[in-house]
């Protein structure tokens, strides 16, 4: 059996200012491969890349919620 990666987008909206400072923080934690501050309705976009579902709960929720300046995150996640 091939196992494949858990890929998800994460959109995350920050406190003003706060962007620039969200992404570097983003891009030292473990399983994200991509983050970039971007334009529109959220502030901060990241590609995550885990084994496992209960690895992207870490990332998100372990990690990414208690960057200061983080203030809310809706997860996508990749299903084909």
């Amino acid at each position: 059996m091939v196992l494949f990666p858990v890929v998800a987008y994460v959109l995350i909206k920050t406190s003003i200012g706060k962007a620039g400072d969200v992404v570097q923080r983003i891009r030292g934690i473990s399983g994200v491969k991509e983050a970039y501050t971007v334009t529109g309705e959220y502030d901060v976009i990241a590609k995550i890349e885990v084994g496992e579902l209960r690895d992207l709960k870490d990332v998100v929720a372990g990690s990414i919620h208690k960057i200061e300046g983080v203030e809310k995150t809706v997860t996508l996640i990749a299903i084909e």
